[in-house]
């Protein structure tokens, strides 16, 4: 039987490849998508999710917009990353289909009220529109399976020295997600930063050879010059959030463990930094699984074999 799912995300090169990842997958059924401002301002992250839907043919799933900015400060982007469009490098259709026109928060609270089974969310961006979600339909927490996120990491950041870019973008929503009680996987920097897709892997999906494919391979050649950076230490580009479609089909590729995980909120030097107790030195019990490692190539494979659905 198919997992039911509400994607949200603010695409964004890793985004859209984890949204190609989910709707390549039977496996998974997409009640939903919401988007977040985040990688790019909120029209622009809303617009390339429909880009993306429109390529792949699913206009089927409603999709609606989210909240403008952050719980409590002004909104980051990351344009730097992901170009003026938030999808820079391929050629992609204007969207052919129209968004929801309510909030995605009432979307999501729609989709969970009639779904016959809890769903699992699937946020790929800040977490403001998942905590507005907690806050204002409490009642509907049970129908919540888990919260299966990309965000933080217990090294190290990379937006600031202690902050990931999805946490430090909106902490007090991650706090909320955190504090709620609701299962959690983390998919932090630990992971996502060994999820790394290589030159030749990108030439063996351009050789797949359909139209999915191809954008896929030109969204990868374009985050990859980001990365190329010294100062990252990468070998190649992280795909960051399509680990979390990954863990849910194959997470046996991934090595987990369950921890205490706090968000600093308030940090002159580490507002957006996830704290993860390891070693249970904090004494509180845990309130997420965090991922720390991927087999690589079973990664790319997975990511491989799953765009061969669009041939």
């Amino acid at each position: 039987m198919s997992r039911p799912i509400i994607l949200d995300c603010d695409p964004g090169h890793d985004d859209a490849i984890a949204l190609i990842l989910a709707c390549a997958s039977p496996s998974l059924d997409i009640r939903a998508v919401t988007t977040s401002a985040g990688n790019q301002t909120p029209d622009k992250t809303l617009n390339n999710a429909l880009r993306i839907l429109t390529l792949m043919g699913r206009s089927d799933i409603p999709v609606a917009g989210g909240a403008l900015k952050p719980l409590a400060r002004e909104l980051i982007i990351a344009d730097n990353v992901h170009g003026e469009s938030g999808l820079d490098g391929p050629s992609l259709p204007e969207p052919g289909f129209e968004p929801q026109t309510e909030h995605a928060v009432e979307l999501m609270a729609r989709v969970l009220e009639e779904s016959d089974k809890p769903v699992t969310l699937v946020p790929t961006g800040p977490l403001t529109n998942i905590a507005l979600l907690l806050a204002t339909h409490r009642e509907l927490t049970d129908k919540i399976e888990r919260i299966v996120l990309m965000g933080g990491g217990a090294e190290t950041g990379n937006w600031t020295p202690a902050a990931e870019f999805n946490i430090y973008v909106d902490p007090q929503a991650a706090d909320m997600v955190f504090s709620s009680g609701i299962p959690i996987t983390m998919c932090g920097l630990d992971v996502t930063h060994r999820a790394q897709i290589m030159d030749e892997d990108i030439e063996r999906i351009r050789a797949i050879d359909n139209p999915v494919s191809d954008v896929v391979a030109d969204l990868l050649d374009f985050f990859m010059i980001y990365h190329r950076d010294p100062k990252w230490g990468l070998e190649g580009a992280p795909l960051h959030d399509p680990c979390t479609i990954a863990w849910l089909l194959a997470p046996e590729l991934f090595t987990a463990q369950d921890c205490w995980v706090g968000i600093e909120t308030k940090g002159e030097y580490t507002q957006g930094m996830t704290v993860v107790d390891r070693y249970q030195l904090s004494g509180k019990p845990a309130n997420a699984t965090v991922l720390f490692d991927v087999y690589r190539q079973g990664f790319v494979d997975l990511l491989a074999k799953s765009l061969r659905y669009f041939s």
